[in-house]
């Protein structure tokens, strides 16, 4: 049996995580890890504080009590993960998703989702997290990381979860796209929906061979496909078309360039995913 990971921090978009997981589950038959990372434990800020003028046995009794608080924090957040996995579980087994597994992590997110994803199909993670529910234009800090990381598809969910019946693929030709459409043609998770394909650029014989050749491999999956060739910028055209046909999930590469150049010049897929209020399918 496939697996998913499902990444909780207890923040509004949890819910839609797990509603979206078990969404997944359904239709593919696939296993739930709901996975919660502790980040690591910071240093006290109070030894580092402390005045020289102290006596030294007030300053020893000062860090005893601080090594004290500090190990009773740890220890909340711990238990405060277990409620947070608690929680998800139930929401994710009221969805209907039949095996549902739970695991507590201290770490890093990223290494511990390298470390977790070796057999799993696919992540799933909010748009936003716990420090982010309310900033529009802010992604969850660790959104980019993780999807730049990962050799798997990310399923970044909205902040709600709305049944998804027609679906778009952004298509450029390279080669993440073409692992999208592969991917979508494979997965028993599009059987049945509206499949939509874009790609945006000039009217050439290659881009329209690149097109005819996408849309013969979704047809070959059994997906009936509406594919279109649209002149224009791609931000622009692929948020109208979402609106316009009433999308409900939208697929596309993700990161094709370098840190670099996006700190530069930005980056089509941060700006689609901040603008679209749908979920987000993304492959590297």
């Amino acid at each position: 049996m496939t697996k998913l990971i499902a990444l909780v921090d207890g923040s509004v978009y949890s819910h839609s995580v797990c509603d979206h997981a078990a969404w997944i589950a359904g239709r593919t038959g696939a296993a739930v890890e709901i996975l919660h990372v502790l980040s690591p434990r910071q240093a006290a800020e109070g030894e580092a504080n402390l005045s020289g003028n102290i006596a030294l046995g007030a300053r020893s009794a000062l860090l005893q009590e601080l090594s004290s608080l500090d190990e009773q924090m740890a220890k909340l957040a711990q238990k405060q993960g277990r409620a947070i996995l608690e929680d998800a579980k139930a929401v994710v087994e009221a969805a209907g998703a039949e095996t549902v597994t739970t695991r507590l992590r201290a770490g890093d997110i990223v290494e511990t989702v390298a470390e977790s994803e070796a057999d799993a199909a696919l992540i799933v993670i909010g748009k936003r997290g716990e420090a982010a529910d309310f900033a529009r234009l802010h992604l969850g800090s660790n959104l980019e990381r993780i999807v730049r990381s990962s050799h798997k598809p990310v399923f970044v969910t909205s902040r709600a979860f709305q049944p998804i019946e027609r679906f778009l693929i952004a298509f450029d030709g390279g080669p993440s796209a073409l692992k999208a459409v592969d991917y979508v043609a494979r997965s028993p998770l599009f059987a049945g929906l509206d499949c939509h394909l874009l790609m945006v650029g000039a009217e050439t014989a290659e881009a329209r061979a690149k097109l005819d050749a996408a849309r013969a491999t979704l047809e070959g999956g059994g997906l009936s496909v509406t594919a279109t060739l649209t002149p224009g910028q791609p931000e622009a055209v692929i948020t109208q078309t979402v609106e316009k046909e009433d999308i409900d999930l939208l697929i596309m590469g993700a990161y094709g360039h370098s840190r670099i150049r996006t700190l530069i010049i930005g980056s089509t897929t941060s700006e689609m995913v901040r603008s679209c209020k749908t979920p987000v399918l993304m492959f590297r």
